[in-house]
């Protein structure tokens, strides 16, 4: 009977992400994919919000002094909590603004497995405040793998590698559970700093964040090219602090974010080099499967398979990945089970 009154509610898998907050609505899909941005106004000791998600990403960098934009979730961490409880709370709200479910929904919240239990409690209370009756925290490898399309259910284990804004993780995945876990402070948020660095030590530029990414999107590349692609924008001259033109190339992003590339290359070898004989010879006949915002950037597969020596493999919408598997698991009440915050 409870069960089939949890139908009448429009239950929803949230990927709360250091860049992106995605949500999935049971029987609709992803209905939700905003910047993880919120701004806020304060007004002596109290903050009102005043946009969340694409609109509050506009005025990063841009805001007077009695108002902030900023990003809740770092790193895969959360950096403010009272802000990652607006960000949940206007997703919420966004997704079910069509709809008046009967019931209120259980909420699926994908989220990194070195998250805190301090962490975890907070997640937990800010779903519940945003409206939900049931919480699900699940490790983003399990969702990850779902949204891939693998089978996690059968004993022969999958190695999945999400690469995401803030962070990256390496999940071995079988018989329904996550068997080992490697995590990084590394991601495409990191390659963006990598970006700003180099441009201030080998130009004498300033650039913000959203210039970097930019940057990274168009010409970024893993590896050195015969005729890189290049782009000519605008930065801050360091010396003088006047605007400048200046022009990077693909080649110039690859050897920026080096150092940032290894780290991911590092996460996945120490979670290989420790795994055992049984779940190395899996990983070797299955191969490694990509995922993540970040994943998508040129010549990554081929990088880590150069790197690794395995077989690397880009998942399709490796961005929405998480989320879409999340939402697998709202029809999977037995894994589901598993989870229950």
């Amino acid at each position: 009977m409870l069960q089939a009154l949890g139908r009448l509610a429009n239950d929803l898998a949230i990927d709360l992400g250091t860049s992106t907050t995605l949500v999935f609505v049971r029987g609709q899909g992803i209905v939700v994919e905003e910047p993880s941005v919120v701004a806020v106004r304060q007004a002596g000791q109290v903050a009102q919000v005043v946009a969340v998600g694409a609109e509050a990403k506009q005025m990063l960098g841009r805001t007077p002094d009695n108002l902030v934009a900023d990003c809740p979730i770092r790193d895969g961490h959360i950096h403010d909590y009272a802000l990652a409880e607006a960000l949940l709370h206007d997703c919420v709200h966004r997704a079910l603004t069509t709809t008046s479910p009967l019931l209120k929904p259980r909420m699926i919240i994908c989220m990194p497995q070195s998250i805190t239990d301090v962490e975890r409690r907070a997640l937990t209370e800010a779903a519940k405040n945003a409206g939900a009756r049931e919480v699900h925290l699940v490790p983003h490898p399990i969702a990850a793998a779902l949204g891939a399309g693998l089978a996690i259910h059968t004993p022969t284990a999958k190695l999945i590698l999400d690469i995401g804004g803030g962070t990256t993780e390496a999940g071995m995945v079988s018989v329904g559970g996550l068997v080992d876990v490697e995590t990084v402070e590394a991601g495409g948020l990191a390659m963006d700093m990598a970006i700003q660095a180099w441009l201030d030590t080998q130009m004498g530029l300033t650039v913000s964040p959203r210039t970097a990414e930019q940057i990274k999107l168009t010409v970024g590349t893993t590896t050195d090219a015969i005729e890189p692609q290049t782009m000519r924008l605008a930065g801050q001259d360091r010396a003088t602090g006047i605007p400048r033109e200046f022009s990077i190339s693909g080649n110039d992003v690859a050897r920026a974010i080096a150092p940032v590339l290894a780290q991911i290359a590092g996460c996945l070898h120490t979670l290989v080099s420790r795994l055992s004989p049984e779940l190395s010879a899996d990983v070797l006949t299955e191969g490694v499967v990509l995922c993540g915002g970040a994943a998508t950037l040129p010549g990554l597969p081929a990088y880590l398979e150069a790197r690794s020596g395995l077989k690397i493999r880009l998942t399709e919408n490796p961005h929405r990945c998480v989320a879409l598997g999340a939402g697998k698991l709202l029809e999977d009440e037995a894994t589901l089970a598993r989870f229950q915050a």
